[in-house]
């Protein structure tokens, strides 16, 4: 009997014990699992170093390529093994001294007055309409703002804008030929890291815009490709210019590699096209910078690239500068006056040395 009472009380506190936990639970939740049924709790950790660079969000790491324009994405999309040169060495001929030089700070441009920083860059063009006129090439011109190659090649816009806000001020105080002079004794505004990350911008643009320009651009070799491109990187929108030179380059076949041996007709093909460029002013006006481009279009240039600019500059000679028919005049009269004075001398001396003797 007593065990009959004791389990009874056993039970009926057990369901009293129920009752009151029920009674805890918030009304509208459901009540707690039993402990032994509920799941081991997940502590969150750290990527480890090797996963670290996986675990990015949905932007990019690198912000530059979202937000930049549409206009520079096919910059920044170049692979260097697009091109049968070394990009690098493109870049280290358009730095060369011979060339544009390498200047950290803004300078006016010799012709334009437009500020130039590192190896010529151009700090305030705008975005330039340029559209494809053959419709045998179909690559896009690519002609964005000064502006916007800064921004591709990730520096600060803010800094540009103060880099120009100071050139307007040197200019109007120095005025263009005394702000030349000070050219190599500005203090830098840009990093020797920041002007080759612009180098390799307007050289990738450059490159691009040459094969909208040249259908047959993937199929020249590789001196043939950086010529064309040191072209476009000199001249611009200015290569529009040299229409004898552009119809050659689309309408006549090509060499296939630069181990195969022209034939006579692809020899006089490209003879044909170096001296389109040679009758041009800016072959005559810079004529060193023009051997080593336009000899870069020999389908022989690998074989003796010195050979090759020995022969362009047989032809391309440098420009005469003659005077007038006034100062000439006046040249061979001062000639032909000194030369008489002298002859009267000698003979003077000569006369007087014999009463001498």
């Amino acid at each position: 009997m007593r065990a009959t009472l004791r389990q009874l009380s056993l039970v009926l506190f057990a369901v009293v014990a129920a009752s009151w936990a029920v009674g805890q639970t918030e009304p509208g939740s459901e009540p707690m699992a039993p402990q032994a049924s509920s799941p081991v709790p997940i502590v969150p950790t750290l990527p480890s170093a090797s996963s670290r660079a996986f675990a990015v969000p949905d932007a990019p790491a690198h912000s530059t390529t979202s937000a930049v324009p549409q206009s520079v994405q096919p910059l920044l999309a170049f692979r260097d093994s697009e091109v049968k040169f070394s990009l690098p060495e493109l870049m280290s001929l358009l730095r060369d001294h011979r060339h544009e030089g390498w200047v950290l700070a803004a300078y006016p441009d010799p012709k334009t007055g437009r500020p130039l920083i590192g190896a010529g860059f151009s700090l305030d063009l705008p975005e330039r309409e340029h559209p494809q006129s053959d419709p045998l090439n179909p690559h896009p011109f690519v002609e964005p703002s000064s502006a916007e190659l800064w921004q591709a090649a990730g520096l600060d816009p803010e800094r540009l804008e103060q880099i120009l806000d100071e050139y307007k001020h040197n200019l109007t105080v120095w005025r263009m030929q005394r702000y030349r002079r000070r050219i190599w004794s500005l203090e830098p505004e840009i990093s020797d890291d920041d002007a080759t990350q612009l180098l390799r911008v307007a050289a990738i643009q450059a490159v691009e815009n040459a094969r909208a320009y040249c259908r047959n651009f993937d199929q020249l070799t590789g001196p043939q490709q950086m010529a064309l491109s040191q072209l476009v990187y000199q001249m611009g929108v200015n290569l529009e210019r040299f229409g004898n030179f552009l119809s050659l380059i689309n309408n006549d076949p090509v060499a296939v590699s630069p181990l195969d041996t022209p034939s006579s007709g692809d020899t006089d093909y490209w003879q044909a096209v170096q001296h389109s460029l040679m009758q041009s002013q800016w072959a005559r006006l810079y004529r060193v910078r023009a051997v080593s481009v336009i000899a870069m279009l020999d389908p022989q240039y690998l074989e003796d690239p010195a050979a090759s600019e020995h022969r362009v500059a047989a032809v391309l000679r440098p420009v005469v500068h003659r005077r007038g028919r006034r100062s000439a005049a006046a040249l061979r009269a001062a000639a032909y006056r000194r030369h008489d004075a002298q002859t009267v001398a000698r003979k003077t001396s000569g006369a007087r040395g014999k009463q001498k003797v």
